[in-house]
């Protein structure tokens, strides 16, 4: 059972950046695409970003392609998210999720591709 935990959310203005951490526990997490979802009030679930196992391939929602940037350290089990010029759209709940074991070089775009999820980490990006 691979155990996610989130840290690094916070209160931000706009322009601002934030580093977004998540440690996995439990699983051979280098075995594991990953990916970053985010849910805002009365909205549904969205994809923000994915990394694949061994972090050669990369997708991000187009409301964040070139502000964000997925990173993972598979030595210390840990998968990040880089957001630069937050702007208050960014606002969220922000959720590491897990899916795997997989195969080399693939990633996922869909909430329901992923077997497990953290508790989230609130952003909230305001003036």
């Amino acid at each position: 059972q691979v155990q996610l935990v989130e840290s690094g959310g916070g209160l931000v203005r706009p322009g601002d950046s934030l580093r977004l951490s998540c440690v996995g526990s439990g699983g051979t997490f280098h075995e594991y695409s990953m990916g970053w979802f985010r849910q805002s009030p009365g909205k549904e679930r969205e994809f923000v970003a994915t990394i694949s196992r061994a972090g050669t391939m990369k997708y991000y929602a187009g409301s964040v392609k070139g502000r964000f940037t997925i990173s993972r350290d598979n030595a210390k089990a840990s998968v990040y998210l880089q957001m630069n010029s937050l702007k208050p759209e960014d606002t969220g709940v922000y959720y590491c999720a897990a899916r795997g074991p997989t195969v080399t070089g693939t990633y996922y775009t869909r909430d329901s591709e992923y077997n497990y999820w953290g508790q989230g980490t609130q952003v909230t990006v305001s003036s």
